[in-house]
């Protein structure tokens, strides 16, 4: 903190406690009249990912009405393109970008890792005091999962717990060609679909991904997208680079045929976000992480039929435990009032559905008590609900039955545990390693997982690459600590 907001807090404080002095004096006035009276309220600053909305800064504005009267603070939302978040937050938060709230997860801005590295606070003292509620309404689950060493570090989104891959379907392209998409699970499976819309829908993607497609192999990955992963089905807990295993040489081989016939775009590997694509509907078939009726959501996201079909199982991983996660900045100015604004977020439907689906009777419209429906101008505020919080507290889409969010716990009860669940690799003792690996990645995965290049003629070269940056090393470390996590845990 700079000299002068050193200062600007010392005065801040000495004033605050001649008011409460004086307040306690006189008596008269209840605690929500006096407290912070005529005080004026903090700016917290929120970093998130997703395609930047024409009407956030509309929504933050009654965002910030509403926060203003209940925590006496408002709302800046800055959001970073998909493909784009990962860097700029690296940059954000070396540079000492003015931040408070950021999300982080296991896949988008590393959590784990970036909360070792000290870019976010250690929350237990703060969510004792200032987040209470929180810990009386998020899955318990969810909390000890995305504990580091120990602590929690952020808050994470209630919402499906375990991580189920789906491919899904541009219901319309299903129905006018009439193609059947019940016997749909692998890779392979998806080519004479591919290949019917590619011959007859010249302007329509067949395979829509943007650079951090990865195929689904049945492995977990210690680092999400880096080459360490373990089988699912694993009895001998060793590590391997996923690059060298059959499963994923066959899935690199396939996406390249797919590439070359065109049915994935030419720009995939560089492509931040597919948002232009489902926007306007020119896509056949992608793939994404499900959720119980999610295919009620993405319909009523992108204003026609979505439908999709099992490309995985359930299962509950760090990624998927860690997948959305609110962290304060280390750099916060304002880190209880940050804290405030979360508990309030997981916790008051009213600021819930309006940071998720913007302003009633201009976004979205009530249907009754629980169901809402999307208005035409929830196309300039079409937000990642994910990502925002406490999904549980969302309305319900006017299809959905009225037990959702009981479909939900069941869908969490029955996930089936990664077995290197829990286990959080350190990476300290290889940093210029794992640096070094992560730059090889940079330059080469987003190519090869896309199809773009020939794994024939190019994947032992990237191997040789990742190794010659010390891939072996990390991953003989990581072993180690594998070995002792599995012992300690029986």
């Amino acid at each position: 903190m700079s000299k002068q907001r050193k200062r600007f807090s010392l005065v801040l404080a000495l004033l605050m406690a001649v008011t409460l002095v004086l307040s306690a004096c006189g008596g008269s006035k209840d605690a929500s009249e006096s407290e912070g009276a005529g005080d004026d309220a903090v700016e917290l600053i929120w970093y998130t990912i997703g395609t930047p909305q024409k009407d956030v800064n509309k929504v933050m504005e009654e965002v910030s009405k509403y926060t203003k009267e209940k925590i006496n603070a408002t709302v800046t939302m800055k959001m970073v393109d998909w493909g784009d978040y990962p860097q700029k937050m690296q940059v954000n938060v070396a540079s000492g970008e003015p931040m408070d709230i950021l999300f982080t997860s296991s896949g988008g801005f590393d959590y784990v890792q970036n909360a070792r590295k000290g870019a976010f606070l250690e929350l237990d003292d703060l969510l004792a005091k200032y987040g209470q509620d929180i810990t009386k309404t998020i899955d318990p689950a969810f909390l000890s999962g995305s504990k580091v060493d120990g602590h929690n570090y952020g808050i994470p989104a209630n919402k499906e717990l375990p991580q189920q891959e789906v491919w899904r379907f541009n219901q319309m392209l299903v129905d006018k060609y009439k193609l059947d998409i019940s016997g749909v699970r692998t890779l392979d499976s998806l080519e004479p679909l591919l290949k019917t819309i590619k011959e007859n829908e010249t302007s329509v993607t067949p395979f829509a991904m943007d650079k951090n497609y990865v195929p689904y192999v049945p492995y977990d990955y210690v680092i999400q997208n880096l080459p360490m992963a373990i089988k699912l089905d694993t009895t001998d807990y060793k590590l391997v680079n996923i690059l060298e295993t059959p499963e994923m040489k066959e899935a690199l081989t396939t996406m390249h045929k797919y590439y070359k016939a065109g049915y994935v775009s030419a720009e995939a590997a560089t492509t931040g976000s597919t948002n232009d694509l489902t926007t306007s509907g020119n896509w056949f078939l992608d793939r994404a992480q499900t959720q119980p009726l999610a295919d009620n959501q993405w319909s009523a996201s992108y204003g026609y039929q979505v439908v999709s079909t099992p490309a995985s199982e359930a299962i509950i991983t760090n990624t998927s435990v860690q997948g959305s996660i609110m962290a304060i900045s280390a750099n916060s100015e304002y880190p209880e009032k940050a804290m405030e604004f979360l508990n309030l977020l997981n916790t008051d439907p009213v600021l819930r559905n309006m940071v998720d689906s913007g302003i009633e009777g201009t976004h979205y419209k009530k249907v009754d008590d629980t169901h809402m429906e999307n208005l035409p101008e929830s196309k300039n505020y079409d937000m990642p609900s994910y990502s925002l919080g406490n999904n549980m507290l969302l309305y319900l889409n006017s299809n959905d039955p009225d037990n959702k969010w009981d479909e939900f716990k069941k869908f969490n009860a029955e996930g089936i545990n990664s077995p290197i669940l829990s286990f959080n690799f350190d990476a300290s003792n290889v940093s210029s390693e794992l640096t070094a690996v992560q730059n090889v990645k940079e330059q080469y995965w987003a190519a090869l997982m896309t199809g773009t290049l020939d794994p024939g003629a190019n994947l032992d070269q990237v191997i040789e690459k990742f190794n010659q940056a010390g891939l072996e090393k990390v991953m003989a470390e990581a072993q180690s600590q594998l070995d002792a996590w599995r012992a300690e845990n029986k």
